[in-house]
């Protein structure tokens, strides 16, 4: 364990150390783990204990953009309780990671352009102070990373990934993630790129697409957009299906197919 001390403007010296069970989950499943303190030089009485999820997201504001973080879900996992000087404790907490949770992680993987974490944050004499950003890493729903791999077996090659300030219709969060690719295959000569959102539930989730379109003869490029309905009961052959649909249809969109 690799302690970290908290709350130095009071003196506290409490030092703080979280310890995930499963740095890699789904959206719908439970983040476990475990915060370990190690008290100061005197008693102190601590007054919570706080799990904070955050996400670095992209805002434009203007000509001008720049990257801010953003809490996501903030949970209490412990009350107040009495931690002696050089006293250790530990407390186990279990949290949901919510359904809508952006993807951070693809076969094991870091996604490119991706952060999200897990702040400590620990309520003392009046004022809280957080720990470090350690990073959480969450993998796609099954039905999600069926859409990313029928989109990579069409040809589309993935570029980046990042987060936006702002809400889509049908989501609850205040910013939303954008899957950037390049168009490939037979889809390059309809589309310069694709941007792909999911807006996930705990029985479906909802496809974004948004294509910047090529222009024809004498026209500039313009984007065009799709949105679909996925079921988790569904077959991946209905997913496909409703997929093609959509790129179809925004090929068509303005333009020829």
């Amino acid at each position: 364990m690799v302690f970290r001390k908290l709350m130095a403007a009071f003196g506290a010296g409490v030092e703080v150390d979280t310890v995930l069970t499963n740095t890699g989950v789904r959206p719908g499943e439970p983040l476990r783990g475990v915060v370990h303190f190690r008290g100061g030089n005197s008693d102190y009485k601590v007054e919570g204990i706080y799990i904070d999820l955050t996400a670095v997201v992209e805002v434009e504001q203007g000509d001008n953009e720049y990257k801010t973080s953003y809490s996501f879900l903030r949970q209490q996992v412990a009350g107040t309780f009495q931690l002696a000087a050089g006293a250790q404790h530990q407390q186990p907490f279990e949290i949901p990671i919510p359904w809508e949770t952006p993807i951070s992680a693809i076969a094991g993987h870091p996604l490119h352009g991706m952060k999200l974490g897990v702040q400590t944050e620990l309520a003392l004499a009046g004022a809280l102070d957080k720990g470090d950003l350690d990073p959480l890493f969450v993998s796609p729903l099954p039905a999600q990373e069926h859409v990313i791999g029928a989109l990579d077996r069409l040809g589309f090659q993935f570029k980046k990934a990042d987060l936006e300030r702002g809400t889509l219709y049908g989501s609850t969060m205040p910013f939303f993630q954008e899957i950037e690719y390049y168009a490939g295959g037979q889809w390059r000569r309809y589309f310069n790129e694709l941007e792909l959102t999911f807006i996930a539930g705990p029985r479906q989730m909802d496809v974004i697409l948004e294509a910047d379109k090529r222009g024809g003869f004498l026209t500039s490029s313009h984007d065009a957009y799709n949105r679909f309905t996925v079921r988790y009961d569904q077959s991946p052959q209905d997913a496909d299906a409703a997929l093609q649909r959509g790129l179809e249809q925004m090929a068509r969109h303005r333009g020829w197919f």
